[in-house]
């Protein structure tokens, strides 16, 4: 059993993941669910779908739930649910069916799963101290969440010039920056990087009882993510360009001569 575990692990993990908490702590538990799964009739996109109502589920938890021990629990169910994020790619990878549209699916749901959860953590952070400012930023919070999901769709579209993504479903790989102001960049960007995939931290939160500060972290990642990107479409598309006509403004306010009856 453990060595078709650890065979499905290693065929059906991404060639290059998206962070080490996901490949050396997600994937080997993803793999013995895929163990089970394998040779069921339950489809990758069923699994993606299951994933989101345990995270639903961890949501509630967090918001109806008052006290450490739930908030302690709320952050397990929703690894739990992660870890079926993960099994559901696996599972299509060990199959060989893995779609442009599989992909498409499990980021749609990445990103309602993170809405919901954010505002679930917000209201349980408002029921705790009372300070009805902790709504307005979640409902600011949510703002950026959603529009992010838009603005990444949209620079993503072959028609704005992004590049084919790769076979793992994950966005085409860009040069690396040179020079100072290049590395301090490519340096906030891996902070960030490590702060929107929020499953690899939020349960340290929950454990150290500061929930608080996944809150306030992720609210500030997706505000600048959705600053950042907006800014890089305006400038792009947005620009004063000099007027081209093909045809003289003259000839297209003249009618043209009047027309001839026999």
């Amino acid at each position: 059993m453990w060595s078709d575990i650890v065979a499905i692990y290693r065929a059906s993990k991404k060639k290059r993941d998206i962070n080490r908490f996901t490949e050396y702590v997600a994937r080997p538990p993803a793999a013995v669910v895929v163990y089970f799964l394998a040779k069921t009739p339950i489809t990758p996109n069923q699994v993606t779908f299951l994933s989101a109502i345990v995270a639903a589920g961890a949501g509630l938890m967090f918001a109806l739930l008052p006290g450490y021990l739930w908030l302690v629990a709320a952050a397990a169910v929703y690894e739990f649910s992660f870890v079926l994020d993960c099994a559901d790619g696996q599972l299509a990878r060990l199959r060989k069916i893995a779609s442009p549209l599989g992909h498409l699916l499990d980021f749609l749901m990445d990103e309602l799963k993170a809405m919901f959860l954010f505002g679930c953590v917000a209201v349980r952070l408002w029921q705790e101290t009372g300070d009805d400012r902790l709504l307005v930023v979640g409902l600011a919070g949510l703002f950026c969440l959603a529009s992010g999901l838009s603005l990444t769709s949209f620079t993503r579209r072959p028609e704005y010039g992004a590049k084919p993504a790769t076979e793992d479903g994950q966005p085409a790989d860009v040069g690396g920056r040179r020079g100072p102001i290049g590395m301090v960049l490519s340096a906030i960007e891996w902070v960030a990087r490590i702060l929107v995939h929020y499953p690899q931290y939020i349960w340290i939160c929950a454990i150290a009882n500061r929930i608080d500060v996944f809150f306030w972290a992720y609210a500030a990642v997706n505000a600048l993510y959705f600053a950042k990107t907006f800014a890089m479409i305006f400038f792009r598309l947005g620009r004063f360009t000099r007027p081209t006509l093909t045809t003289p403004i003259a000839s297209i306010n003249d009618p043209g001569p009047p027309e001839q009856t026999p």
